[in-house]
């Protein structure tokens, strides 16, 4: 270990001295054009560990991924220190913690603490009908709930209602593309990535006004096809094994939490529309009314760890693990995104002026059927969240233009960055989660290509034909 910690201190000196030896800025803020490539490498590898550990090197990872995400944080807070001075450091870093990460992890704490808070109990029987049905209502779900609230709540019981069936493994990978990435298109609350463009400016409404045909038609097809394929296994299973779970009501329980989503939503909703004035803190201006909106999300995780018994914890296998590592990845994107954003705001006079052109026309216009599938493809490998903020920049970064000249683009990078997060185990949070609980319960789920075999047949000619009915 300690050999590893002077390794890890050493590059961190490299990285340093190479920054130190860039043009010193005399601006208090970032001049993105002045930026070269080798600063969006702390950011490239911090994606690319989240990527790959958990894969090759899962117990290292689970011990580890706290020290891994520090060290490519350091990567950059040490040079923007060093290069632009600290105070110009301190200012970026409080900005990005007051304005985007702090609100962000809250919200996730109290989506992920209220839905461990409901229970659904009981076993149906996992006929084609029933488990259309549930996934179904598991995709409305997503977007009130996140979709990781909407796969705690409903991966457990989906997969009692189809632990007599002799093949259930295309259940859970259904249950993957809609309850855990597809349905949570609709609001801020469904999905990360567009929270995050909450955060920027993107009314709240906006995203379900804007993304509901496109959700719709791939919620249904896929739906459909799950119907057909589903009925097609179901007869031919013939004689099912004995349920170890035999049928019994349907029963929800949630008690205080279904109040406290509510009063989620509604914090969120006064946040935007109500003004109470800002004040500074570390040379950032922060908003009264999203303080309150924030403190609104602390005291949501707290009365729902006082009133939920401790009974419906254990049944949905609640921890506090899953969002401790969350945490603590999410402070190591957002410090390391920090000069790749400033690099794409650049655009044509930055170091991504490559990037810029890959998704512009000709005629200087978006090419936002590239958009949706650069936004798409990296989503799949890397997380969702932060390539959703790469590509909202890249589009302009204004979100008032965005959602009205640029609506097109930003539905499509909003698409892409919550669509394609299903293509892979890895695009987003729950997908792996999923995994796990399904591995442990029994499922013979997939290998990692195998299930991009999966999503290959099944999503990618949906996309594809979404492009062109939605982004030409």
């Amino acid at each position: 270990m300690h050999e590893l910690n002077r390794k890890l201190g050493t590059a961190a000196l490299g990285m340093a001295l190479l920054a130190a030896s860039a043009p010193q800025a005399t601006a208090a803020e970032m001049n993105g054009a002045t930026l070269g490539l080798v600063w969006a490498l702390p950011f490239a590898g911090i994606l690319l560990s989240i990527a790959v550990f958990p894969l090759l090197a899962p117990h290292f990872w689970e011990h580890h991924f706290g020290k891994i995400s520090a060290f490519w944080a350091a990567l950059v807070v040490i040079p923007l220190a060093l290069v632009f001075g600290t105070s110009p450091a301190v200012h970026a870093l409080s900005h990005t913690a007051l304005l985007e990460y702090i609100p962000f992890i809250l919200l996730l704490l109290a989506l992920f603490t209220v839905a461990g808070g409901v229970v659904v109990s009981g076993n149906l029987h996992g006929s084609p009908t029933t488990n259309t049905a549930i996934l179904g209502i598991g995709t409305i779900l997503a977007s009130i709930i996140g979709t990781t609230g909407a796969s705690m709540v409903l991966i457990r019981p989906i997969m009692r209602a189809n632990d007599d069936r002799k093949h259930n493994v295309h259940v859970i990978v259904f249950f993957i593309f809609l309850v855990s990435n597809i349905g949570g298109s609709l609001t801020p609350l469904g999905d990360p990535p567009l929270f995050l463009g909450f955060l920027r400016g993107v009314d709240f409404f906006w995203t379900t006004t804007h993304l509901l045909p496109e959700t719709a038609f791939c919620a249904a097809v896929l739906l459909a096809g799950f119907f057909v394929l589903d009925t097609i296994i179901y007869r031919r299973e013939g004689h099912l094994k004995k349920d170890p779970t035999p049928d019994r009501p349907i029963r929800v329980k949630g008690g205080i939490n279904f109040i406290l989503i509510g009063v989620i939503i509604a914090a969120i909703l006064l946040s935007a529309r109500v003004k109470l004035g800002t004040f500074t803190i570390l040379g950032t201006e922060v908003a009264i009314q999203n303080v309150l909106r924030d403190l609104t999300m602390i005291v949501v995780t707290l009365v729902s760890l006082r009133f939920t018994p401790k009974a419906s914890h254990k049944a949905n296998g609640f921890s506090w693990g899953p969002i401790q590592e969350v945490a603590k990845l999410f402070a190591g994107i957002f410090v390391t995104i920090i000069p790749v954003l400033a690099m794409l705001q650049a655009g044509n006079n930055g170091a991504f002026a490559p990037l810029v052109a890959l998704v512009t026309n000709p005629d200087g216009s978006a090419n936002n059927i590239a958009y949706f599938w650069m936004t798409g493809i990296l989503s799949s490998f890397l997380d969702n969240a932060p390539t959703y903020l790469v590509f909202f920049e890249l589009a302009g970064g204004d979100p008032q233009q965005l959602m009205t000249k640029g609506a097109l683009t930003l539905t499509a990078i909003s698409a892409g960055a919550v669509f394609m997060g299903a293509n892979t185990y890895i695009g987003n949070a729950p997908n792996f989660m999923v995994y796990a609980i399904a591995r442990n319960g029994g499922v013979k789920m997939p290998s990692f290509f195998g299930y991009m075999l999966w999503s290959g047949v099944i999503l990618v000619p949906l996309f594809i034909i979404a492009t062109f009915l939605f982004f030409r």
